[in-house]
């Protein structure tokens, strides 16, 4: 397949390997498309896997609505139950990196019954990554996060960025931040992916908050009961230690943590180790 629709929106997806080969379900963060996991995916196919890799909510052409709150995560995670059906599958191993994890979390909770199993790449838990802004250095890590809720200008400033080859120089592969700024280059492209965090932060009390924490009927207190692993780069200037190491605690299925040498771009720059632990976690099925 190369594309399905939800909600009035036409989503393109990447989907590769063998027909009949386990199906797994990979999530791209931002400001990244479903190329990201180009290498990741060849290495699943030698491994007899079949990958669908969606350009989610904002980055498809088709699938771009203006409001901000149409990018709430019970629309994210409403998409992607919507590829599972169009694919015709009852379930998928669900892999999710950065914003990607964050609904492969929500989705986990969600509908357990869809996820055969979730690995995340650098993205805790959302309530322990909102707890980590509370109480340890995350607020820190993510500063950018509120000029990224401004109207307008950040649109403009990012698709600058994205152009002058501004990924580049944080690591990411040259072949990549072509592709992505080919996509997100301008700010009418860009305003989609920054709606994500405009969805989830809203101003109270003096502080950002998560805004998706205030959805229990998406986001419940209930821990994850599906088999997990986790993998985070300990060098990742976005995403801090605290909240991945409080990740344990919402997971009562087995659970594996995998601290790589690395930073935050790991689909692109550790394909080869995305792609083992996604092998391992499939085959513990």
């Amino acid at each position: 397949m190369d594309s399905f629709t939800h909600e009035g929106l036409i989503f393109e997806v990447i989907d590769g390997g063998p027909r009949d080969g386990a199906p797994v379900l990979l999530l791209h963060g931002f400001p990244q498309d479903a190329s990201a996991w180009a290498e990741v995916s060849e290495r699943l196919h030698e491994h007899g896997l079949r990958t669908l890799a969606p350009h989610q909510r904002g980055y498809s052409p088709g699938a771009r609505p203006r409001r901000v709150s149409a990018y709430r995560l019970s629309h994210l995670v409403g998409d992607v139950l919507a590829l599972l059906d169009a694919a015709g599958l009852e379930r998928a191993h669900i892999v999710g990196h950065d914003w990607g994890g964050a609904v492969a979390w929500t989705l986990a909770q969600h509908a357990p019954e869809r996820v055969a199993s979730l690995t995340v790449l650098s993205t805790p838990f959302p309530r322990a990554l909102a707890w980590a802004a509370r109480h340890a250095d995350q607020a820190r890590h993510s500063w950018y996060m509120a000029a990224f809720v401004l109207p307008v200008a950040p649109e403009r400033i990012l698709a600058r960025m994205m152009t002058n080859g501004a990924m580049v120089r944080q690591g990411v592969p040259s072949e990549h931040q072509d592709r992505y700024a080919a996509r997100l280059g301008t700010p009418q492209a860009m305003r989609g992916p920054l709606n994500w965090y405009r969805a989830a932060l809203r101003p109270g009390g003096g502080r950002q908050r998560w805004h998706s924490l205030d959805e229990p009927s998406v986001l419940g207190a209930e821990p994850v009961q599906v088999p997990t692993t986790l993998v985070w780069g300990n060098r990742d200037p976005f995403l801090g230690r605290a909240a991945i190491e409080r990740t344990a605690q919402y997971v009562e299925s087995d659970y594996r943590f995998v601290e790589l040498d690395a930073g935050h771009w790991l689909p692109e720059k550790r394909p080869e180790q995305v792609a083992a632990e996604i092998v391992s976690r499939v085959e513990a099925r």
